[in-house]
């Protein structure tokens, strides 16, 4: 019995994360898995009504989850940063989810904007440090809103932070076992500090994995040989800021925000999965918002608790359906979202 928190959260969240959840009862009914799901509905909805965004009670409530299950947080009559803040943020730092693994797969019917690029040449993943860096909030405002002010923002990295990702790194990629080659994406002839740290870690550990190719980009390389040459990368660790960065231009390679899922990882704590796509306000309602990139969450959220089978299962039945759609894109389908989810969680059950 898997305890799942799902947090539906705002504008299309709710929508895609339905047709995730009837995958992964679909997945349950197929491979004898047992799910509890419990719905959470933390949001800009809530936060307009009782100015609650979420409890240092209500987070630490999520620690006897397996998992959270998350649609979106976005809203368009709450301030930018309020909610992105007080709920993505904090979840991922009191959790202590320290990585953000970020898939970037081409399928096969679905159009990348990179000229002869096929399936075989977009297939890595970026494993990027969650927790420090620029978004620790370390800094404040001196003489602020005068033409005089002052405003800083430090980016934090420690040997443990630093440490534990490049580990996981190196473990995901020899897990994945395609080629066994891991890119550092730093900066260290800028950041002489900060990423220098980087660097001496990685090599360090690198020591201790004889079996996993190195390899080392600064972050504006790394971005035109994504676009250039894609099939040159496995997997790619990198800071919290580059990561943020160029999971977002890896998203635009593999087709879109619509097929873009992610997890945001703690190895033994409770790991959040979601879509990349933000909440969508202008197609909520309509049944238009494509559900593939929430129902791939579901899938790596199957492949971290160990239930690889029927990951790849959410995965097979996910191309099948993809081989069928016009498109990616909101409205251009050629389904709607529940006739996407449907044929998914059908396709499971074939």
């Amino acid at each position: 019995m898997y305890k799942i928190a799902v947090i539906g959260g705002d504008g299309t969240g709710p929508e895609v994360v339905k047709e995730g959840l009837k995958v992964l009862k679909s997945v349950s009914s197929v491979f004898d898995i047992q799910f509890q799901f419990d719905d959470f509905d933390y949001g800009g909805d809530r936060y307009l009504k009782t100015g609650v965004v979420i409890s240092d009670e209500e987070v630490d409530n999520l620690r006897k989850y397996d998992a959270i299950y998350l649609g979106a947080i976005g809203h368009p009559d709450v301030k930018p940063g309020i909610l992105e803040t007080g709920i993505l943020l904090k979840l991922r730092f009191v959790l202590d989810q320290y990585i953000n693994l970020r898939p970037i797969k081409l399928y096969p019917n679905v159009e990348t904007p990179l000229a002869n690029k096929k399936p075989e040449d977009i297939d890595f993943v970026v494993v990027r440090e969650n927790t420090e860096d620029l978004y620790c909030g370390v800094g404040g405002f001196l003489r602020k809103g005068t033409k005089d002010e002052v405003a800083t923002q430090e980016m934090i990295a420690t040997r443990m932070g630093v440490e534990r990702c490049v580990r996981y790194a190196f473990e995901y990629t020899k897990k994945r076992n395609r080629r066994r080659k891991l890119t550092l994406c730093a900066k260290t002839n800028v950041l002489t500090y900060a990423h220098d740290l980087w660097w001496r870690v990685f090599n360090e550990v690198a020591g201790e994995y004889p079996d996993v190719e190195t390899d080392y980009a600064h972050v504006d390389a790394t971005t035109m040989w994504m676009v250039k040459n894609p099939e040159w990368f496995d997997v790619i660790v990198t800071t919290n800021m580059f990561g943020d960065i160029i999971t977002d231009l890896g998203a635009m390679i593999q087709g879109g925000m619509g097929i873009a899922a992610g997890g945001n990882i703690n190895p033994n704590g409770v790991s959040m999965f979601e879509p990349i796509g933000g909440s969508a306000p202008k197609y909520t309602g309509k049944d238009v918002i494509n559900p593939i990139a929430a129902i791939l969450a579901g899938g790596m959220m199957l492949e971290t608790l160990g239930e690889d089978a029927a990951a790849k299962a959410v995965e097979d039945a996910s191309i099948a359906v993809i081989s069928k759609m016009k498109s990616m894109s909101a409205g251009k389908m050629g389904y709607s979202t529940s006739q996407v989810g449907d044929m998914v969680a059908e396709g499971i059950k074939k």
